[in-house]
């Protein structure tokens, strides 16, 4: 069969899709294809187009599409339209659900069938293993043996399998946005199955339904699809379909670039939103996976990512996931917030934990604590002694340079002087006054080491000075004479 030649979408407008399976929690590497997506179109000024790809009747779960729309909601990637008007979600519209669409793939079915271009296969699962077995004892690459190509009626007594494509034996050949010139030799893959039967398409045949009349100019997706371009497009051609423009982007890897997996790193979104990443900080780490400005700047808002998303610098090469990075990342984006901003989106997660405090209390630990975190969970824990002081041995509060008998002197010391300064009065300053007198005669850390200790109950804490500010006369008082009893 002579190859047919393509009808390209040169002249269309620029449609992308995402089109994730809900099979599964939406892991960080759909979320970055997203978001390539997202970034292409809305720095061309096209459309960005959901599409839920739920062929798969026995793996399809509607807990993992929803979780999808959370997590493209929570990134803020809105998409241009879909079917329905959909309450609550950053777009107007509903995804389109391959699952609503069976019709439309019945009738382009049918048209393969009768233009000969697709047949009915009756062989069973026992049958093709045969075949295969065949095959790689000959040393040919398993294919489908074509047994049922040229069948004109159905066998006796036999009923379909599944439809196959005919799989015309010739180069297939496209060009690349990111890894250039490609060829395949369809003579290796064989006549593919596109449907078990009218109703129930398979992804290589449905996918390329939906691209062609949603209109979709360009297919931005992972790398690990390129091995079924060649499947799409001969149907394409086959159907008299447009051939969308083609970007396969570079896979993730682990930071031993190692395939990415569970192992080694959080795979699904919202782990991350649960860790309490910024969702703009975790935009700007997924795009730098695979791409870069032309400046290599590497803390960017959206609005700088729409301007310099350029698909001619994203990279062949696998990209390499690095929580380091991300963490630096975070804490960047953290620094352009101010406390009582950083305060609410910390407060649910106080709520999560039963820790009750008024904002105004919240703000003024987040002053304390945020340098120290990588993100708001580790805020949360970093400052949760302030909300409830953890137990912690009487010994912990002795300097490795004194004595029991100093700690507990210090101690009654501080507790005496705090007890002097009414309530109006108790700030760093005077704190700061009554502190130099004690460490006047004494080293530093006979004085900061059981202070700090009995105000936190940890070793490592922001200073006492910060941490009376925050807590009070009395909760300070009350922390310090506590532990000057526990000696």
């Amino acid at each position: 069969m002579p190859p047919k030649a393509p009808k390209t979408t040169k002249d269309r407008p620029i449609r992308v899709r995402m089109a994730p399976s809900p099979t599964g929690p939406l892991h960080v590497g759909t979320a970055r294809t997203a978001l390539f997506n997202w970034l292409f179109a809305r720095n061309q000024g096209g459309a960005f187009i959901l599409r839920i790809e739920d062929t798969d009747k026995v793996r399809s779960e509607k807990k993992y599409e929803d979780e999808i729309l959370a997590g493209l909601a929570w990134l803020g990637l809105d998409w241009d339209e879909g079917p329905l008007p959909m309450v609550g979600s950053r777009g107007t519209h509903g995804p389109y659900r391959q699952s609503e669409r069976t019709e439309l793939y019945k009738k382009y079915l049918q048209e393969l069938l009768d233009k000969h271009e697709a047949y009915y296969c009756y062989c069973t699962k026992e049958e093709l293993d045969a075949q295969r077995d065949a095959m790689s004892s000959q040393g040919l690459p398993p294919k489908y043996s074509g047994h049922c190509r040229n069948i004109t009626a159905p066998p006796a007594g036999r009923k379909p399998q599944v439809i196959r494509f005919k799989v015309p034996e010739t180069a297939v050949e496209f060009k690349d946005l990111i890894r250039g010139k490609v060829v395949f030799d369809a003579a290796l893959l064989g006549d593919q199955v596109i449907a078990k039967d009218l109703d129930t398409p398979l992804y290589n045949f449905a996918v390329v339904v939906d691209d062609e009349l949603m209109e979709i100019s360009h297919v931005i997706r992972g790398e690990d699809h390129l091995a079924n371009t060649p499947k799409q497009i001969l149907v394409q051609r086959a159907l008299g379909f447009h051939e969308p423009v083609y970007a396969h982007i570079p896979l993730i890897l682990n930071a031993d670039r190692s395939k990415m997996s569970k192992r080694f790193t959080d795979t699904a979104l919202m782990q991350y939103r649960e860790k309490g990443y910024l969702p703009d900080a975790l935009i700007n780490f997924l795009a730098l996976l695979g791409w870069h400005p032309k400046d290599d700047r590497e803390v960017l808002g959206k609005n700088q990512l729409i301007k310099e998303f350029d698909l001619a610098r994203v990279q062949a090469s696998p990209a390499v996931f690095n929580e380091e990075k991300l963490n630096w990342l975070n804490r960047e984006h953290m620094k352009t917030l101010s406390d009582k901003e950083i305060a609410k989106m910390v407060l649910p997660l106080l709520a999560a934990e039963n820790l009750h405090a008024d904002e105004a209390f919240v703000e003024k630990w987040v002053s304390v604590e945020r340098s120290r975190a990588n993100n708001l969970r580790e805020l949360v824990d970093l400052g949760k002694f302030f909300f409830v002081l953890p137990h912690y041995e009487p010994s912990l509060l002795v300097w490795k340079e004194s004595t029991p008998e100093e700690a507990k002197k210090v101690l009654g010391e501080l507790t005496e002087e705090l007890k002097k300064i009414d309530q109006k009065n108790f700030t760093k300053e005077a704190l700061a006054g009554i502190l130099a007198d004690l460490t006047s005669e004494r080293k530093r850390g006979v004085v900061l080491w059981p202070l700090r200790v009995a105000l936190s109950g940890l070793r490592a804490s922001p200073d006492p000075l910060d941490i009376m500010d925050v807590l009070g006369k009395e909760e300070s008082l009350r922390r310090v004479t506590a532990a000057a009893d526990t000696l």
